[in-house]
């Protein structure tokens, strides 16, 4: 397993320039597999302090084709297409704010009733909770009340009928 490798700009040249080597050597194969297995059309373009002219994949011809191709779109059909990293990491935050959310839902779900439990085994353990967790715990069961009275009407007519 490999050891996990710091984001941060490597001081030494020749490491340095042995890292973009080999990154670039890996971006360049990912992309030629991703061409390949998928059928589709793809480049990479590569600017770097070690040459003077940008690197490019698979040829200068290719990659004209795919600029070309891709300024064709509108700039709303290219912006669709675009994902920086700001946009990434905001998408990637509101997904985990919603998961935390779900999370936090479930959690103080299964808390109240593991609480309601209590209160049935201990009958001084309500005396041990806080007023915000009483008032939740009494507006959850007159909503429970609510429902069973609904159902409970509704079995009443449907008797009846």
């Amino acid at each position: 397993m490999r050891k996990k490798v710091k984001l941060a700009f490597m001081v030494s040249d020749s490491a340095r320039k042995i890292t973009y080597n080999k990154r670039k050597t890996s971006l360049i194969k990912k992309v030629n597999e991703l061409t390949t297995l998928c059928g589709i059309d793809g480049c990479a373009i590569v600017y770097s302090e070690f040459h003077s002219e940008p690197e490019v994949w698979p040829s200068p011809w290719e990659v004209q084709k795919v600029l070309t191709k891709f300024k064709s779109y509108s700039e709303f059909e290219q912006g669709k297409k675009k994902l920086n990293q700001e946009s990434y990491l905001r998408e990637r935050i509101m997904k985990s704010k919603e998961q935390l959310m779900k999370l936090e839902k479930n959690n103080w779900e299964t808390e109240k009733s593991l609480i309601l439990f209590q209160c049935l085994v201990k009958e001084d353990f309500v005396d041990t909770l806080n007023s915000n967790v009483l008032n939740d715990l009494a507006w959850e069961i007159n909503e429970k009340l609510k429902e069973i009275t609904s159902k409970a009407n509704e079995l009443d007519t449907s008797a009846t009928n």
